[in-house]
């Protein structure tokens, strides 16, 4: 017997051309955005060379739904935020984030449901609220994306272990003897510990 876990190979064809070797059907990317919706596992492999081009696929579906009405998931603000990551020392700190973000929404996607359906009249699914308030407004997902960033703030700083410096000097400070930081100032200090922790890696190297 099969094992079940195995992920379905998706072959891709020099004509784009997508064929389920489980079900031994061609399918588009319409039918693959489903088997992800279904909690179906695939991979697609270039049915030449054997690559695997799933990651690629995948954001075409994406791009593809982006392209529909009413179905925007991505904003102008985040895409232009994330194109300015791709080359710089902090993206390799965005996938693992951004997954952590998705896995925790995706845990807590009952509550949310329920929170919007008393915050908004009794709607049950993601769509606006009363008066076209959008369901990014509600306080439930608000508190959700600001506990995401601080888990990510403690995770990074087990690998900082040196102290934030001041404006001032560079001397170090305790939590209790400055202001919060804001969003930017944050991610400008954390891209300097960043770089001095690139030198002090390159010296042991």
């Amino acid at each position: 017997m099969a094992d079940s876990k195995q992920p379905i190979i998706i072959k891709k064809y020099a004509n784009r051309r997508l064929y389920n070797t489980g079900s031994s059907t061609y399918v588009t990317l319409e039918d693959l955005a489903v088997m992800v919706k279904a909690g179906e596992e695939f991979v697609v492999q270039d049915a030449k060379s054997g690559e695997d081009i799933t990651r690629s696929v995948l954001a075409q579906i994406i791009f593809d739904q982006e392209g529909k009405e009413g179905q925007n998931l991505l904003p102008i603000a985040f895409l232009r935020q994330l194109i300015r990551f791709y080359g710089d020392s902090m993206g390799v700190m965005i996938p693992s984030y951004l997954e952590h973000s998705m896995n925790s929404l995706a845990n807590e996607q009952e509550k949310l449901r329920e929170q919007m359906s008393k915050a908004f009249g009794g709607i049950g699914n993601m769509g606006m609220g009363p008066m076209g308030v959008g369901p990014m407004s509600m306080p439930g997902m608000e508190e959700q994306v600001r506990r995401n960033m601080e888990m990510f703030q403690k995770a990074m700083g087990m690998f900082m272990p040196f102290g934030h410096a001041s404006a001032g000097g560079g001397k170090e400070e305790t939590a209790s003897s400055t202001k919060p930081a804001t969003s930017e100032e944050e991610l400008k200090d954390l891209k300097n510990q960043l770089g001095e922790l690139q030198k002090k890696l390159d010296k042991l190297g």
